[in-house]
């Protein structure tokens, strides 16, 4: 026989009826009960009043309800309290100047919160005293330097230097002021002044009278040169240490001013007037010195320098000391190049019209400043 057959569900168990209530005892009999009295009701509560529903209140600015507004606050708490727990570093603690090592620049002073926002005051030079020292010296140095590169220039003839009105003035009456022999050296040294850099000496053979430029230049000469004017004319005569050449060098002092001398200047370099063979100077001819046959034809190279701060125009013209006729002269800015082969150029006229022509400015030129300095 199967046991799900005599299986009969689960066994109840007999209700049990609950105690009764525990009543505390007073030595007197209980009633049973039976007997005893049933109890008072208990009096009912009176009823509460009704509250009226609290009024909403309207949304603050910016929010959909007041609900988004408390829950924004409750972030903002959050956030706030967050940051006052989180751990703080920790301060770099400051050492005084004396631990501070020597090669470290020193640090800034310290800058409230009221002038955060202001830019920071300059530190004031650490040596004032060798900062002044130091500028002064370089002051004193730089005006050393342009004085003497302008005093240089001015030497050289380098057109840019300015000349005073006293310096120009003095440079005017050179002509009756100075000594010939300073005007007109005995003996001119010309250091890698020839043909190939080699070196050249001219001795002054003769010297003429100073004379006004009347019949001094060929005609168109005198026109180019007339809007100078000419106080003075000053001629020499020079031959090189061979006797193979001669040599006219003339210096004429001008009336106009300093404008009037750039105005010439800028007109024989624009017209390269220098160059045109129909102004060449003409020579002085000495009879009984090497010059004696030194005439027109002879005429072989030439320079004309145009002085723009100075009241002075420079020549000279070359020719050969036999009396030959040269019948292609060639000026001296051509018969110096490299490379020319013309007779000028070969034979070093060209050479001896530049040469002279230049230590005759630098004689003039340095005259001029001794005369500026005694005053």
């Amino acid at each position: 026989m199967s046991t799900e057959a005599n299986y009969a569900g689960p066994r109840r168990l007999p209700r049990i009826p609950p105690p009764p209530p525990y009543r505390p005892t007073t030595g007197q009999d209980e009633p049973t009960p039976d007997t005893a009295p049933e109890p008072a009701p208990a009096p009912s509560a009176p009823p509460r009043p009704a509250v009226p529903p609290k009024p909403s209140r309207p949304a603050p600015p910016g929010y959909r309800d007041t609900a988004s507004f408390h829950l924004a606050n409750a972030a903002a708490v959050w956030q706030t309290r967050s940051a006052a727990k989180a751990p703080r570093k920790p301060a770099r603690a400051e050492t005084s100047p004396q631990e501070r090592p020597a090669d470290r620049t020193p640090l800034p002073p310290e800058r409230d919160a009221a002038t955060l926002g202001q830019p920071a005051e300059p530190t004031p030079p650490r040596r004032p005293a060798v900062r002044k020292a130091l500028v002064a010296g370089c002051l004193v140095l730089g005006l050393g330097l342009i004085g003497g590169a302008a005093a240089g220039s001015w030497l050289a003839g380098d057109p840019g230097g300015q000349a005073t009105a006293a310096t120009f003035g003095d440079a005017r009456g050179l002509w009756h002021s100075a000594p010939v022999n300073s005007l007109f050296p005995r003996t001119l040294h010309g250091t890698a002044a020839g043909p190939g850099g080699a070196d050249r000496t001219w001795h002054r053979i003769a010297v003429a009278p100073d004379t006004n430029c009347a019949d001094a230049f060929d005609p168109l000469l005198a026109k180019a040169l007339s809007p100078a004017g000419c106080q003075r004319l000053l001629r020499a005569d020079y031959a090189d240490a061979t006797h193979s050449s001669v040599i006219t060098v003339g210096v004429v002092t001008t009336r106009t001013d300093v404008s009037g001398m750039r105005a010439l200047d800028k007109r024989f370099t624009t017209e390269r007037l220098a160059a045109r063979r129909d102004l060449m100077p003409r020579p002085y001819t000495v009879p009984g010195t090497l010059a004696a046959d030194f005439g027109p034809a002879q005429r072989a190279s030439w320079s004309i320098q145009v002085l723009p701060d100075m009241p002075l125009v420079v020549y000279a013209v070359s020719g050969f000391a036999d009396g030959r006729e040269v019948p292609a002269p060639q000026p001296a800015d051509e018969a110096t190049r490299t490379g020319a082969t013309s007779a000028p150029a070969q034979s070093g006229l060209g050479h001896d019209a530049a040469g002279v022509a230049d230590r005759i400015e630098h004689a003039f030129r340095t005259q001029a400043a001794k005369a500026a300095e005694e005053e």
